[in-house]
């Protein structure tokens, strides 16, 4: 990698902490290339990345940022699991760490909030932000489903009373 390329993976990269909601810093214990590819397959299907940067780059990135707490993790194998929902790549990497063993996770941050490994797993246990955007309008429409049910019951007993003096004179 020559000065140019570095320069650009510093800029990019302090670009993507100034973008995220949360940053999780894991270390690889020898993930086989497949387990790497499905481990960002299901980072993005969530709406997330998984990148393994050099750490003294990342170091760097980080400066002026809401995460340079985080350069202090940044030792040895280490790869960034970044998302703007701040929930959606701690979710994804506690569940691939719970499947395999060589994938651990040892903190993170969610802006200048400093996460250790037991801060992400609990950050992992919220709801997506998908999830409670679905709770929030299946609570604004249960109102209006119970007073559109509450308004058709009177017109359905008087529908059912005449009916009865209906089938009354006919009989």
């Amino acid at each position: 990698m020559d000065r140019s390329q570095k320069t650009e993976a510093v800029a990019e990269l302090n670009r993507t902490f100034s973008e995220v909601g949360v940053v999780v810093v894991t270390r690889n214990h020898g993930l086989t290339v497949a387990q790497a590819d499905d481990l960002r397959r299901k980072m993005r299907d969530a709406g997330a990345s998984y990148k393994v940067a050099k750490n003294r780059l990342a170091k760097i990135a980080l400066d002026g940022t809401d995460y340079a707490g985080l350069s202090d993790l940044l030792v040895g194998p280490t790869a960034l699991a970044t998302s703007e929902d701040p929930v959606a790549a701690a979710k994804v990497v506690v569940n691939f760490a719970k499947d395999n063993e060589k994938l651990e996770v040892i903190g993170g941050a969610m802006g200048s909030t400093m996460l250790d490994a037991e801060g992400v797993k609990s950050l992992a246990s919220l709801p997506s932000l998908d999830e409670l955007r679905a709770k929030i309008v299946g609570l604004v429409q249960a109102p209006a489903t119970k007073l559109a049910t509450v308004t058709q019951a009177p017109a359905a007993q008087l529908a059912r009373v005449f009916g009865a003096y209906g089938a009354k004179d006919a009989a």
